[in-house]
């Protein structure tokens, strides 16, 4: 099973923390997971994304983690390891990757922008109806900081999982944990009166993010916040991408795999929560309940109206953001890279310079033709859940909404019926280490995950409401 010996490892289960947190922790942390909280009912929506996490995202976390420790292989080569019949899963596994690299990279990109806005006093700019739209419709401009953040990626994945990967993490990690501590407390001490001569205040943001919220509470809207709650979760726990089982595969033998979980959800867990802290009190303060909104328009564009109405004292904050979001990011897009990286390596025995170096020349190439996709390739296309988008939506949806959830619930029928969970427990437990969630486990791995899942993937194909 142990083919590839001089395989590298992170130097210490803190190393392979930080960086499977780091790539847990992504833009859907912060621009998706704070929507759905004030979507949901605040607490009501909290609790039952805890409960997930310690349940659902759990099994899903540990499968990919043993597997990739199990075969010491990358995405694409670990599956055939426990069935050669299975080995399509690798595949898939490995193309989610390939696809959200790219769009990934672009949006990593629009970050260095409005970073490098702040930084240079040009911050007043980006409150300017319709600079956000100017800014990605435009030809060049999108193009060169795309290939700025990719080129940033590239330089940390090539120096490989220890000086590059795990050095990235540690410094990155808990820097990006104290600036969104220091927001979210920051946020919290608001207090704007608006023209109506409304007065909000922080701690009013904080009641509706924390108090759970039963007004109007069905069974019908309660599934729909356990949709959500498990939607977010799994997209953002890093899994269903190839990414832990290239990182669980650098881990070594003697790592205690149920306490590296059990912080990984922590840290990730902790992220989201301090997300929601950070922007719904400040959201809710200067804009209303109605503020809050999700994806590229509350980063691009709710997020810098609030900086400018903060007064001066906003330019010192949005840096600090905008600084927060790109480690969040670039930490995110080293582990998306590193997954198809060592999948090139462990399939075809390439070096890590030349696997390193194709695949950021195939990003390139496509993420070139995502930011075209807002001008010389603009189309309106309506997705099978019907939201209306553009090549970066429609890569997106494909990855997030399909693939993913296709790759997981082949992994559980692996897993759970094929290999056996015995196969994922022994690795869990080489050492002796005990494991008081195995008989959770099993039950998920085999029963509720998958069918979970696949209500995840009939509702993203437009088939339940």
């Amino acid at each position: 099973m142990e083919k590839n010996n001089s395989r590298s490892t992170f130097t210490s289960s803190l190393g392979f923390v930080f960086a499977a947190a780091g790539s847990a922790v992504g833009l859907g942390n912060i621009w998706r997971f704070p929507y759905l909280a004030a979507k949901d009912g605040g607490g009501l929506f909290l609790v039952t994304y805890v409960v997930l996490a310690l349940t659902f995202g759990f099994a899903l976390l540990t499968t990919e983690i043993a597997l990739g420790r199990k075969t010491r292989q990358s995405p694409l080569t670990a599956y055939k390891q426990l069935s050669a019949k299975w080995s399509w899963i690798g595949i898939v596994a490995c193309l989610v990757p390939a696809i959200i690299l790219p769009y990934y990279s672009v949006i990593g990109g629009w970050i260095l922008k409005y970073l490098a806005e702040f930084l240079t006093g040009n911050a007043a700019s980006t409150v300017a109806d319709g600079y956000f739209t100017g800014f990605i419709t435009a030809q060049w401009a999108p193009i060169i900081w795309f290939a700025i953040f990719l080129l940033a990626t590239m330089l940390v994945v090539y120096k490989g999982v220890q000086q590059g990967i795990e050095r990235l993490s540690k410094v990155l990690m808990p820097v990006l944990l104290v600036l969104i501590l220091c927001i979210a407390i920051f946020s919290l001490t608001l207090t704007h009166t608006d023209e109506a001569g409304v007065t909000r205040t922080g701690l009013q943001g904080l009641a509706i993010y924390l108090i759970p919220n039963f007004e109007g509470m069905t069974l019908s809207k309660f599934l729909g916040v356990l949709t959500d709650a498990m939607g977010q979760l799994f997209f953002s726990i890093s899994v269903a991408m190839g990414i832990m089982i290239a990182y669980g595969s650098y881990v070594s033998k003697e790592t205690n795999l149920v306490q590296s979980v059990n912080r990984i959800e922590f840290f990730d867990t902790l992220v989201a929560f301090l997300a929601g802290l950070m922007i719904i009190p400040a959201v809710y303060t200067f804009m209303g309940p109605e503020g809050m909104s999700s994806g590229p328009s509350l980063m691009f564009i709710s997020m810098p109206k609030i900086f400018s109405a903060m007064g001066g004292i906003g330019i010192v904050v949005g840096i600090a953001f905008f600084v927060m979001v790109t480690f969040a990011a670039l930490t995110s897009s080293v582990s998306i890279m590193e997954a198809v990286t060592s999948s090139f390596m462990d399939e075809f025995h390439l070096k890590r310079k030349t696997s390193v170096l194709l695949v950021t020349l195939g990003a390139f190439i496509m993420g070139t033709i995502v930011c075209l996709g807002y001008n010389l390739f603009y189309f309106d296309l309506t997705l099978p859940n019907g939201a209306v988008g553009q090549i970066l939506d429609i890569l997106d949806y494909a990855s997030n909404n399909i693939l993913m959830p296709l790759v997981s619930i082949a992994t559980c029928i692996l897993v759970g019926w094929v290999a056996k969970p015995k196969a994922i427990i022994d690795e869990i437990t080489l050492n002796g280490e005990r494991f008081p969630r195995e008989k959770l486990y099993v039950v998920m791995v085999k029963y509720v995950t998958p069918i979970m899942l696949l209500f995840l993937l009939l509702q993203s194909l437009g088939i339940v409401k």
